[in-house]
């Protein structure tokens, strides 16, 4: 990576901190900056030619952007909302993490990722010409770099360092909503009247501009109101999770295919052989990537992928496709790393293969949310005391929750543009509610039998599997969206060995 052409000068501070968003580059020594001569400076200003795309079209989404926009308005009429994409974060020093805007953001603009770093949404409360009230939208973004005053090269986010960004005429094209410089923002918050609530934890000087405006409160319903507003997903959606799916089946196939080179260094190997995949097809990964092998699986969120793959254990991989809109898969396979599963293995990996189809079968419109769990678990519990693990009868064992030693975790949740999805919803329309068609959510039992597990036989320490696929709430019934990769062990030991040859 390339150092800024300041830090040639010793007076130059080690990083150029970024100015108050309504205040432009200031003036120092020598014109701008030390370092830089006002002949070098006033060259800089001209010579360059005219980028403004005249081209493009609104992005796929705008149209059902639109409507969530106008669902949100009808929530709190007369109130002025204020959404936030968020910052930079620091990773180390003068790096940055990759920018997400926030999933509020993304889910009522469709913000792209390279688009919408300090970005905010407006909705105005307003009056229009009908008699009608509502809300007036207006996306708040960072304008293309001034090449007049020098930010474009003399700033560390100006555009010759990072990259062009749109003008402010083409993010009204592409969002269909109308842009203004987000520097100019803090201001016109700080002199507003009325009621207003912000999405909170993404950006602290929106946050500050605020401080007297809003309450904790009010805040957290407007968060709550967008988290459940997207438990059913619209037809846009659905498909961007299909493509997630789609992209992630091809990333399992791509670790097969090397999981000799795997075996000869770590799960290392496998993690950056499915991140390769992540982001030629997508985004990013939807999140970290779970490369468990051997008794690693045991443990539910092994992401440090430094251990040792090994021929005749399992290997757990649980790992998802982030679309460029931020949808993302979420699956896992336990995969045989030999392509066969021995005895007890297979076993193992039957019974949770019984207990999903259980719980996919419970997936339908109209069903309560727990009943997918609640039916993998009595698959399980059956299996455990069948095995002579845990004493039953089984309805003993899951009143007492017995079987959780071994299960550990829920059965699955709500997926989307987090991996995770509508974490803020209210029990009663999530884990309490009813499923509607257009919701989406994993099915993923499991069983794990801890290496120091004492309570079960030695053949059975250090044994982890888990299947998970992402089901679609359908109008009558549901459907996989990760079918492209197979579940039934022979289907699996066949799968593999066509992918290696």
């Amino acid at each position: 990576m390339s150092e800024e052409l300041i830090r040639e000068n010793p007076e130059t501070p080690e990083g150029l901190e970024p100015e108050p968003a309504e205040e432009p580059i200031k003036q120092r020594k020598n014109g701008l900056y030390p370092g830089v001569s006002d002949e070098l400076a006033e060259n800089m200003k001209s010579g360059w030619a005219d980028t403004e795309l005249h081209d493009l079209r609104p992005i796929a989404q705008a149209e059902h952007t639109a409507a969530r926009r106008a669902a949100l308005s009808a929530r709190f009429p007369g109130e002025r909302l204020v959404i936030p994409a968020g910052n930079l974060k620091t990773r180390s020093n003068d790096t940055e993490y990759a920018f997400r805007a926030s999933v509020e953001y993304a889910y009522l603009t469709g913000g792209r990722p390279n688009e919408s770093t300090d970005g905010v949404l407006v909705l105005e409360p307003a009056d229009f010409a009908d008699g009608t009230s509502g809300h007036e939208a207006t996306i708040y973004l960072l304008p293309r770099s001034d090449r007049e005053n020098g930010e474009f090269w003399l700033d560390g986010q100006g555009e010759l360092w990072v990259g062009r960004r749109h003008s402010l005429t083409e993010a009204e094209t592409l969002y269909g909503i109308p842009a203004s410089d987000v520097r100019e923002l803090p201001a016109r918050l700080r002199e507003a009247t009325g009621s207003v609530r912000v999405v909170r934890g993404y950006d602290a000087g929106i946050e500050a501009a605020l401080t007297d405006k809003v309450t904790a409160e009010r805040d957290e319903e407007l968060r709550v109101f967008l988290s459940e507003a997207r438990l059913v997903k619209d037809e846009f959606e659905i498909g961007e999770l299909q493509k997630a799916c789609d992209s992630t089946a091809r990333g399992f196939e791509d670790v097969v295919r090397v999981l000799d080179k795997a075996e000869a260094t770590s799960e290392r190997y496998i993690e950056g052989t499915f991140f390769l995949r992540a982001r030629v097809d997508g985004n990013d990964i939807g999140y970290g990537s779970i490369c468990a092998a051997g008794p690693h699986a045991t443990t539910l969120h092994w992401v440090r992928n430094d251990g040792a793959v090994r021929s005749g254990e399992l290997l757990l991989l649980d790992a998802g496709v982030e679309t460029h809109t931020y949808y993302t898969a979420d699956v896992t396979r336990t995969l045989p790393i030999n392509g066969r599963y021995n005895e007890l293995q297979r076993k193992i990996y039957d019974a949770v293969y019984e207990a999903q189809e259980a719980g996919i079968a419970a997936v339908k419109p109209g069903a309560k949310y727990l009943d997918f769990h609640e039916a993998a678990q009595r698959v399980l519990a059956e299996k455990l005391v069948e095995w002579g693990l845990v004493e039953g009868p089984v309805e003993r064992v899951l009143e007492l929750g017995l079987q959780r030693r071994w299960t550990l975790h829920g059965t699955g949740h709500m997926l989307g543009m987090d991996v995770h999805d509508c974490a803020a919803a209210r029990r009663e329309t999530y884990a309490d509610g009813v499923l509607e068609p257009g919701m989406c959510l994993t099915v993923e039992p499991g069983l794990y039998f801890q290496a120091d597990d004492l309570t079960v036989p030695e053949e059975y320490r250090g044994i982890g599997v888990r299947i998970e696929d992402d089901i679609l709430v359908t109008a009558d019934g549901n459907k996989n969206l990760s079918a492209a990769l197979p579940r039934r062990a022979d289907d699996v030991e066949a799968w593999m060995a066509e992918l290696k040859g």
